[in-house]
């Protein structure tokens, strides 16, 4: 087995591991692992932008109000607010490595920004209406042109390497992580000071989502699996707004596009967000997203619609140019033709308990991004904070490092990775169906709205599914396809356990038993695997 050895270690390629391993390269040598190519990750698909108080009369407290309340009183408000605070600085590095923000026409001293569904003024800033993209461009080209940062694709993190699971003696600590190269197909293993965990989301735990192939919550099933807190992973953000279309894969309609004044519309072109939230259109995406959920079951329409035909043709070129592009690639007009959309999973407001900085309860392990529960999103998160988080806390947890990996023990041999009697599989056809049946489960029983008997069914029929996986790890070599079914099954897991733990409705988890939301706001923590032992 063949071992590298590095000052840092980043598992993932996102706007988060890319901003931390800019600033670690300041102090030592750092390899950035990627499941595929480098710009393939949630940040890249992200078009609304990001949120941060730019306008003099914006205020930070006006943005703290705003997360807060979508956050339902699961965020925490010192956490909130050092966030926020930082926002300004991250985006001014972002401009100093050629990111180019929108301006208003006329006035090029002043920001284009955008409003979003929760937000009580215009403060998201944005590139056109693929912000994503045009960051990860900017942090990968800095990054590639930095000669102490290293970049491996196709690289897939089997589990984290901590001393106890290796026997070594004294406090544990992680030292690196195995991999899967899926290009030579062979197992790899890295040595790292620190390890920082950006691996994303989770999105393909369910089979509709506006997330990319390479979510599958790699980062929250190994940190589970190494014996770290996980939590309020019940709390998972459906985009209300996900094209329908057959030849559509996870294709989002950004929020923005209600900020510009689309109305949500039934099949019949009426408007109905007014009868769920005052705020109608501009309403929150747990709210939303519930809304068109009744609205399509009590119709029995598959989907609903986005109506902006009131803005022109010009105005929805400028302001969305590449959406308007590849809806009329699907036959779709934004300026003539309502959008049909449904709501897809979008986002994980839980995650392995992380500061802000990233520490997490194991030392040598750092999250940051979506992977992380930090206290900012609470029960829900609010619309283009989430690149303001990966931002903010990637480059926090850089700055922690860089106090402490110095004093950090030297390094320590990984064992080789232990085949035992696996052989290789040739049935391939047993993992495409737990693929298929836990995607399933999950968004026939832990979907949008919940009830407890919805929610045994799927623990009873995901807790099998795991064993089940279990002894097929254990008697195949490993592919892509096995660790990454591994993978969603624990996230599945840990999604319907969260969930039993509610008995209440908060945020994105609604419960049908359990309608009302509980006057004391409590986190849900699952924490029942010691580290070294790895199922």
């Amino acid at each position: 087995m063949k071992t590298l050895s590095y000052d840092f270690l980043v598992i993932g390629s996102g706007s988060a591991g890319l901003t931390a391993a800019l600033e670690l390269s300041k102090q030592g040598r750092v390899l950035v692992t990627c499941k595929e190519a480098t710009s393939e990750c949630n940040s890249s698909y992200a078009q609304g932008g990001v949120a941060c108080v730019i306008d003099p009369n914006d205020s930070l407290e006006s943005h703290a109000a705003d997360t807060l309340s979508t956050g339902c009183g699961l965020s925490t408000p010192e956490v909130v607010k050092q966030i926020l605070r930082e926002g300004p600085y991250r985006i001014a590095e972002l401009e100093q490595i050629g990111v180019e923000f929108e301006r208003r026409k006329g006035k090029e001293s002043e920001y284009d920004l955008g409003q979003e569904g929760g937000h009580s003024h215009r403060r998201v800033l944005h590139a056109g209406d693929i912000t994503g993209q045009a960051m990860m461009q900017g942090l990968i080209t800095r990054a590639r042109e930095n000669e102490n940062i290293d970049f491996l694709e196709y690289l897939l993190a089997i589990d984290l390497v901590t001393t106890n699971w290796i026997g070594h003696p004294g406090p544990n600590r992680c030292i690196g992580a195995y991999f899967l190269d899926k290009s030579a197909n062979e197992i790899l293993a890295v040595h790292a000071t620190c390890t920082v965990l950006a691996t994303g989301g989770i999105g393909k735990v369910y089979p509709y989502t506006s997330n990319p192939d390479v979510a599958t919550g790699d980062g929250v099933a190994m940190a589970w699996r190494a014996g770290l807190p996980i939590r309020n992973m019940e709390f998972v953000q459906f985009h209300p707004t996900c094209l329908y279309h057959p030849q559509a894969k996870s294709f989002l309609i950004s929020e923005a596009v209600r900020g510009e004044g689309a109305q949500l519309v039934d099949a019949r072109g009426k408007a109905f967000m007014e009868d769920f939230d005052e705020r109608g259109s501009l309403a929150t995406r747990d709210v939303t997203a519930r809304a068109i959920d009744y609205v399509m079951k009590k119709q029995g329409d598959p989907y609903v619609y986005l109506d902006i035909i009131h803005q022109s043709e010009t105005f929805l070129r400028e302001r969305f140019p590449n959406l308007y592009e590849a809806c009329l690639r699907f036959g779709i007009n934004m300026a003539t033709d309502r959008i049909p959309v449904v709501p897809a999973a979008h986002y994980s407001c839980g995650g392995v308990v992380a500061e802000v900085n990233g520490t997490t309860e194991l030392p040598g392990l750092y999250a940051c991004g979506e992977v992380a529960s930090t206290g900012l999103h609470g029960a829900n998160r609010l619309a283009s904070n989430s690149l303001l988080e990966a931002l903010v806390c990637g480059h926090a947890a850089a700055v922690e490092i860089t106090k402490v990996w110095k004093s950090l023990e030297g390094e320590m041999p990984i064992p080789p990775w232990k085949f035992g009697k696996a052989v290789m599989s040739d049935e391939a056809v047993v993992v495409e169906h737990d693929w298929n049946e836990v995607r399933t489960v999950m968004w026939d029983y832990v979907g949008i709205v919940r009830s407890e008997r919805r929610l045994y069914r799927a623990r009873q029929r995901i807790q099998n599914l795991r064993e089940e996986i279990k002894h097929y790890y254990e008697a195949y070599l490993v592919t892509a396809d096995l660790l990454e079914l591994r993978n969603i099954a624990d996230v599945a897991e840990l999604i319907i356990r969260s969930a039993e733990q509610r008995k209440e409705s908060r945020g994105l988890h609604y419960m049908a038993d359990y309608p009302e939301t509980s006057e004391k706001a409590v986190d849900t923590i699952v924490h029942d695997k010691p580290g070294g032992v790895l199922t």
